[in-house]
């Protein structure tokens, strides 16, 4: 399965990504970089619980794309 991640960055210049299709799968570091690095893990760890406590695990369902600002 593949899903789709957003990568945002703080104020304070560190980095955040989410997962929309997993709720509460969330992961940081100090990079972009590093976030990258880490959503896999989060994404693998998240699923992993998911089916320990016999709850169905959600289809990927978002799709991405970007808006040319005028």
């Amino acid at each position: 399965m593949r899903y789709v991640y957003v990568i945002e960055e703080a104020e304070d210049g560190s980095y955040s990504a989410f997962v929309p299709d997993l709720p509460g799968c969330t992961t940081s570091g100090n990079t972009a970089d590093e976030v990258r690095l880490n959503i896999k893990d989060a994404v693998d760890t998240y699923i992993e619980s998911l089916r320990e406590h016999n709850e169905p695990v959600p289809q990927p369902k978002s799709v991405t794309d970007v808006v040319e600002a005028a």
